[in-house]
């Protein structure tokens, strides 16, 4: 029974290993994120299998990075790295210090950012966050430019990258309020974010192949100004489902089905400073495996 227990063992360096495998998209981008060998970081996902006696990685072209297996592994992955990193900084006297860049989207902030950002920083005392609110194309641009360290954002589904940690993958919907009746002869009052807005690019490009026309009656940055003027019956709206209240229904049909949004993290293509890959990690683990396991 005792060599049993040696040999379930994990180590940390595999627990890091898989973690890396699953942000990265595959061995091949991992092994480079963790300067080793593809062959290195093979042989230790297989050392992990070998240990856990099942298999994490699917190794099958066109499916999921990792099994079902490999998922429940990476929920206490995580968990179990995060620990580590806080009681390392905390007995050894080598804290994490530096500064990070961060670009967020407004929405991010309902997915519990702001808890993540107080205790992160109560762990790490001598790294300085500066955060700052923009649009998804904003921060796309700013982190092709690594003019920030990490965007916390909204993107399309099918935009998304490799590399990207996904978060939370929601419907898009058009609204409009109970009693709206949209003029027949007219193009469909619009409330929208503000021109940077993704969702606003894509609803007037799509929109050309109905019989429907838009035309903006509102800009507002503010998502609670729109669902705001949406209520009040000032036109209709695209809105995340979880932004959609009990005085909305939805838009007239015939209009085209919007994509699916994704919530990730992405980075500059950039070798990651220790400070930035912590935060990545912790906005991770404290948002993506939770959600995870509320779905099983």
């Amino acid at each position: 029974m005792i060599e049993d227990a040696m040999r379930s063992k994990v180590d940390i360096d595999g627990l890091l290993t898989l973690s890396a495998v699953a942000a990265h998209g595959g061995v091949t981008r991992a092994a480079s994120a963790l300067a080793l060998s593809q062959s290195a970081v093979s042989h230790k996902i297989l050392r992990l299998e070998e240990r856990l006696s099942c298999q994490l990685l699917t190794r099958k072209a066109g499916a999921p990075i990792l099994t079902d297996a490999g998922e429940r592994l990476l929920g206490y992955a995580d968990r179990i790295l995060a620990l580590h990193d806080e009681a390392v900084a905390a007995l050894s006297g080598k804290s994490i210090a530096g500064e990070i860049r961060l670009g967020v989207t407004e929405d991010t902030t309902t997915l519990g950012l702001s808890r993540i950002l107080v205790r992160f920083a109560n762990l790490h005392p001598k790294v300085d966050i500066r955060t700052h609110v923009a649009q998804s194309l904003t921060l796309a641009r700013q982190i092709a430019d690594a003019a920030i360290d990490l965007a916390v954002m909204q993107i399309f589904a099918k935009d998304s990258l490799p590399e990207d940690v996904l978060l939370d993958r929601e419907r898009l919907v058009w609204v409009q309020a109970r009693d709206f009746e949209p003029n027949p002869d007219a193009p469909l009052p619009f409330i929208s974010f503000d021109p940077n807005c993704f969702y606003r690019h894509w609803a007037y490009e799509a929109v050309t192949q109905t019989p429907y026309r838009l035309r903006t009656v509102l800009e507002c940055a503010s998502i609670g100004g729109v669902r705001s003027a949406v209520s009040a019956g000032m036109g209709l709206a695209l809105l995340n489902e979880r932004h959609v209240g009990p005085d909305m229904v939805p838009a007239p049909p015939g209009l085209p089905d919007p994509p699916d949004v994704a919530y990730v993290v992405r980075a500059p293509a950039v070798p990651m400073r220790s400070a930035v890959a912590a935060l990545r990690r912790e906005i991770e683990s404290e948002i993506v495996q939770p959600a995870m396991a509320s779905r099983m």
